[in-house]
């Protein structure tokens, strides 16, 4: 019995401590790398994680057998380091979309020579896709096209398992350590570990960030959608360092030399909210299964919080001691605690910091514990229009959408790049230039959800191959996409949410939001303004075009079952201006059911259109 009290106190002692126990001896390592910062209470050994010989003061015999060597937690070590004790989360880790990156790879290869079935990720290897079927994925190494080329010479470097130790304020380590390892802009240790103090290519501490930060999310999301500027209300559409302020480029700088000026934030960001109060650790972390593409990873959606016309959100009550919003919010301010009744997400998951309490959603801030009250837009009379039942709430709800026309991308084999994948020079390198950038207004078009959504170019390349010995191969070349040569765009939540929606006369009223870009109308036909040089009947920021009232589509929506609004969806959407001068507001009752077309020929109506 004794010996069973032991091993019972061993154990429980083992867990409120943490997976790393101190060395039988004292550790030798602060001998040399005195200061340096401790990882966390939980993880007071050095050699656990970094492996090495603690037992000596011998730089050769210390170093002998290091994982990483800085850094334990890349996918090359992190089953031996990070694995041993968080083996939950690293398995779940190896098949995310952030480290498989599967989806940009994929829709790279779309863009330029088409889906070849194989299926790449970044490591290759097998998984289980959410059916629970298993997939092999091939590694992307093997990918020998101009896809292959361009995601390891270029959009590998925010991959997570890939560090980037030297781009300005988008520098970040590998693995595990991509999140919580938080480096600064200039990518350089400023602890106190005086060996290692101004160096670059590391964290700017040792101690580990168990709640990741907004900034640590933004050191990739900056480019392409640029959703974590658009959060924060920072905009780079001025790339040529033009002074602005104090004779500088500014006002802010990030990386690729590209500015940063102000446009208004989302308005959760100016709640206090961060990154990870909104998004679940299943969506960064993965929830072991492996996606395609990072909508079907997502699981959350404004009506998780907000409700949607006709559901308010739904909740599930903490009643099981393994659940997993128990495990997740111990590190928060306030903990989750039997009884709870814990927000659901659209898959059906507990969200760890939203619930509800006495007739209100609140959502927690996970790392400064501040209460959010989240409103329930159910029932009210601006969310029930009749006609906008497929509307996503940021289609009406964004304050902008980041928009980029004309990418021009070069590929000149008679010079050579860093492939980070394979860790070498090899001949090709890229470039690119844009003609146009734009926020407002955005186009909209139907989703992968069926819903109506903001669409951004995704990807709009025109593709130019040097050869070797200097010729062109291809020039300004349109890639084919789904069997024709032809732009596209994407579905796209910017993340710069608004708390007023967009008026209906802007929607309604500008051809714009149908996806014609910027035009004019005259009488039953809209023609494009903004023609690309390439093709003279095709608008560069737009998809749809008008003739006598026929509509014609002349580029893509990309996803499964997305594309853009037909002819029919775009003559009710414009119809609706001819109510919108005596009916202006959202509120207004004849909005609650659908609009009566023929409604201005009755007597009461032509009496008020014949004047005075």
């Amino acid at each position: 019995m004794y010996n069973l009290i032991a091993v019972c106190l061993g154990w429980i002692v083992f867990c409120l401590t943490g997976c790393s126990l101190p060395s039988v001896s004292p550790s030798k390592c602060a001998t040399c790398h005195y200061g340096l910062e401790t990882v966390s209470s939980h993880h007071p050994s050095c050699t656990v994680c970094h492996g090495g010989n603690d037992h000596t003061t011998n730089k050769s015999a210390a170093h002998a057998g290091l994982r990483g060597p800085a850094n334990p937690a890349t996918p090359e070590h992190w089953e031996k380091s990070c694995g041993d004790c968080h083996r939950y989360q690293t398995e779940r880790v190896t098949s995310t979309i952030m480290q498989t990156n599967a989806g940009m790879i994929r829709n790279i290869q779309l863009t330029w020579e088409g889906d070849d079935g194989k299926g790449y990720t970044t490591r290759g290897g097998n998984a289980f896709d959410p059916s629970g079927k298993s997939i092999e994925t091939v590694p992307v190494e093997e990918l020998d096209h101009l896809s292959g080329e361009l995601y390891r010479k270029a959009c590998s470097r925010c991959h997570i398992g890939t560090a980037n130790n030297d781009s300005y304020a988008a520098a970040h380590g590998a693995g595990c350590a991509t999140c919580h390892f938080p480096w600064n802009d200039t990518a350089t240790y400023e602890g106190s570990d005086r060996n290692l103090k101004g160096k670059a290519g590391h964290s700017a501490s040792h101690r580990m960030m168990p709640l990741p930060d907004t900034q640590v999310c933004s050191r990739c999301h900056n480019r392409s959608g640029r959703i974590a500027l658009s959060y924060q209300g920072l905009y780079d559409g001025n790339n040529g360092l033009v002074p602005t302020r104090a004779g500088e480029a500014g006002p802010e700088m990030t990386s690729g030399a590209r500015n940063l000026t102000h446009i208004t934030p989302d308005i959760h960001y100016v709640a206090g909210m961060e990154c990870i109060d909104c998004h679940t650790s299943r969506e960064v972390m993965g929830d072991g299964y492996a996606y395609r593409n990072m909508y079907r990873q997502t699981e959350v959606t404004c009506e998780n919080c907000h409700g949607s016309a006709s559901e308010v959100p739904r909740f599930r009550v903490v009643s099981r001691e393994n659940d997993e919003a128990l495990r997740e919010s111990r590190s928060y301010k306030q903990p989750v605690r039997y009884g709870m009744q814990m927000i659901q997400t659209s898959k059906g998951r507990s969200f760890s910091n939203v619930f509800y309490q006495d007739g209100v959603i609140w959502l927690q801030g996970k790392r400064n514990g501040t209460l959010h009250r989240s409103k329930v837009i159910t029932g009210t009379p601006e969310h029930t229009i009749a006609g906008h039942g497929r509307l996503e709430c940021y289609a009406c709800h964004s304050h902008s959408s980041v928009q980029c026309y004309g990418c021009h991308t070069r590929y000149d084999k008679g010079k050579t790049g860093m492939d980070f994948i394979k860790g070498e020079e090899t001949p090709g390198v890229f470039s690119e230039t844009e003609d146009y950038r734009m926020l407002y207004p955005f186009p909209l078009a139907l989703n992968q959800r069926g819903r109506i959504s903001p669409v951004t170019p995704g990807c709009q390349t025109f593709i130019t191959v040097a050869e070797s010995d200097g010729s062109q191969s291809r020039s300004e070349y349109v890639a084919r996409f789904k069997g024709k040569q032809q732009l596209r765009f994407a579905p796209f939540y910017s993340h710069n949410t608004a708390k007023t929606a967009l008026g209906c006369g802007e929607c309604h009223g500008n051809p714009a939001f149908l996806g014609f870009g910027q035009s004019v109308v005259s009488g039953n036909t809209i023609k494009g303004t903004l023609i690309c040089e390439h093709s003279d009947n095709k608008p560069l920021d737009g998809f749809l075009t008008m003739t006598n009232g026929h509509v014609i589509s002349y580029a893509a929506i990309t996803r499964e079952n997305a594309r853009p609004l037909n002819g029919a969806e775009v003559r009710r959407a414009l119809a609706v201006n001819l109510c919108l001068p005596c009916h202006e507001t959202p509120r207004d009752p004849i909005y609650r059911k659908g609009i009566n077309y023929r409604a201005l020929d009755d007597t009461r109506h032509r009496r008020l259109l014949s004047g005075p």
